[in-house]
């Protein structure tokens, strides 16, 4: 009967064609007409390489459209005038910012010293280096990169790292103690986010090694799958980390456009962007421009649907979204309680409040992880194996992450997620009653985005600055955030915010028209460039600039001071 039932499906769909068919094949042999044999051979052989090329050409990492605008811009670039006159603006910039490096730096040292110093000459030293950082932190003035600053955790963690100094997890059998820490680190934050017995893990150096190390696993696993082109759907607002890994592993990004007045991900550009290659699909809980959570559950159907795993990057705000309900907050599910959610990645390091270069990626299977674990089984120096990228890692920021969720608790968490939340939840209505600035889409988190449509929003980004905050600019639009900490909740400091914001803006509209300097102007050029390689090569001076060490030395390590 099954047999009956396919014949009579083959037989409908073949009917209809048949004559087209039939009138192809007689084409065909007409052209082939008079041939012989190797001219039919030859010809076949060179339209499929032909074929084979265009398929190359099209359906590459990176775009046709990007490619050729890249080479249109390289060979404009090449010309004489353009080069010398390109390569003078860059190199200006160049030095300008290692002089902006090396102001107030009286030299470096270029060689170890010698004659190892003193531990009392040692930390003179060091006071000396220190004394470099002027920007006080404490006071609540900067945007994120503090998440805590307390004096007590502070003390609580340098004991701990100084326990575990020479503590590597690569050796298990060596530092069983730093492997249970490890083990019982992922297990909390796995149920912190709602996962069962199946879900699993591994602590990482910090979020972007995260967000790649999910990035690999689907990629080898779509691999496994027959898939020779792995592609990833992306919100646009989606973190730059997920372009690193997209660069680093060959894989090709799509990038989603997003809802203008929400921020979020638009679905149905999603669902369009989806083919036969997609490897997986992204989310953010929250993005880091502007603070907005992506409809993850609406994600997760897709990804259900289509069968492609879904990774929810919950770096930034991880350790508040996970205790918002308890402090009293609605929010949208967006972890492992969502099915088709299938790895999340989050920072503890961040709202966690454990030491810097301490991550977590969270897979709700261990099918999923298996796929990020590396093994080289016939290496000469015995099978290789290591789960995350390093080799070697420190035990000692294991150890004190474990120790920061086990001295502040599921309690100390919900108490300080409430006082976060509801401090930039006041700042953010009070902004709002602010002529000459909006604040982008409705963020539910911590993280307040703020544009304008008066005026060049770089120019309050700058008066700000000059009053003392470090604020992060963006782009795309033309905007600046402040991400809202620990610090941020200490009295007056979030009226303070608000009322500098009021005050510059209000100054800024008696002339919204007027030129911008500073990030202003800095931030207006980079958009403006249609040729966005020369942005690249302008940040590439930045960083060698980060490890310049200018022409002065100190040598052999001889005093500063």
């Amino acid at each position: 009967m099954a047999d009956g039932l396919k014949a009579t499906v083959t037989k409908q769909i073949l009917e209809p064609i048949a004559p087209y068919i039939e009138l192809a094949r007689l084409h065909i042999n007409e052209r082939c007409n008079g041939l012989e044999a190797w001219q039919i051979i030859f010809y076949t052989f060179g339209i499929t390489m032909i074929l084979v090329w265009l398929h190359g050409q099209l359906f590459k990492q990176v775009s046709l459209k990007v490619r050729v605008k890249k080479k249109f811009f390289r060979f404009v670039r090449s010309l004489p005038i353009v080069k010398e006159k390109i390569a003078a603006e860059i190199n200006k910039i160049s030095k300008d910012c290692e002089d902006q490096m090396h102001k107030d730096v009286p030299g470096y040292v270029k060689q170890i010293p010698k004659v190892g110093l003193a531990e009392k000459e040692l930390f003179d030293e060091i006071d000396t280096y220190r004394s470099l950082a002027t920007v006080d932190w404490q006071n609540g003035r900067v945007s994120g990169a503090i998440y805590s600053g307390d004096a007590s955790l502070a003390r609580i963690m340098t004991k701990v790292l100084g326990i575990f100094a020479f503590s590597n997890p690569l050796h298990p059998d060596i530092f069983p103690d730093v492997r249970k820490m490890e083990a019982e680190l992922i297990r909390m934050c796995c149920t912190m986010f709602h996962g069962n017995e199946a879900s699993c893990g591994t602590t990482t150096s910090g979020g972007t090694e995260s967000i790649m190390l999910a990035c690999k696993a689907y990629r080898d696993m779509a691999r496994d799958r027959g898939i020779e082109y792995p592609e990833m759907v992306v919100p646009k607002s989606a973190h730059a980390a997920f372009d690193k890994a997209a660069e680093y592993f060959g894989i090709k990004l799509v990038h989603v456009d997003l809802c203008p007045k929400t921020m979020q991900v638009n679905m149905k550009a999603m669902k369009r962007a989806i083919t036969s290659n997609t490897c997986m699909l992204v989310g953010s809980a929250p993005q880091f421009p502007h603070g907005i959570i992506d409809p993850i559950q609406d994600i997760a159907k897709l990804g259900k649907s289509y069968n492609i795993p879904v990774h929810v990057d919950a770096c930034l705000g991880g350790f508040l979204i996970a205790f918002m309900k308890k402090a009293g907050f609605e929010l949208q599910p967006f972890d492992f309680a969502v099915d088709g959610v299938c790895s999340i990645s989050c920072d503890t390091h961040k709202y966690g409040f454990s030491p810097k270069g301490t991550s977590v990626i969270l897979y709700s299977e261990k099918k999923y992880r298996d796929w990020q674990f590396f093994v080289a089984p016939d290496w000469l120096g015995g099978i290789y194996a290591t789960a995350t990228f390093a080799g070697s890692r420190s035990g000692q920021v294991i150890a004190a992450t474990w120790a920061t969720l086990m001295y502040i608790g599921e309690e100390g968490y919900v108490t300080q997620t409430k006082k976060i939340i509801t401090t930039t939840r006041y700042m953010i209505e009070k902004l709002r009653l602010i002529n000459g600035i909006y604040v982008i889409g409705e963020p539910e988190v911590s993280v307040i985005g703020v544009a304008s449509l008066d005026f060049n929003i770089y120019r309050l980004y700058d008066a700000l600055t000059a009053k003392g905050w470090h604020l992060n600019a963006l782009q795309f639009p033309s905007s600046f955030h402040l991400c809202v900490t620990k610090l941020h909740t200490h009295s007056g400091v979030a009226d303070s915010f608000v009322a500098d914001v009021e005050e510059c803006t209000a100054e800024i509209m008696k002339t919204p028209n007027a030129k911008c300097g500073g990030m202003g102007a800095i931030y207006g050029m980079a958009q403006s460039i249609p040729d966005r390689s020369m942005v690249s090569e302008i940040a590439q001076g930045y960083l060698n600039a980060v490890y310049s060490t200018g022409d002065s030395s100190i040598p052999n390590g001889k005093k500063m001071h």
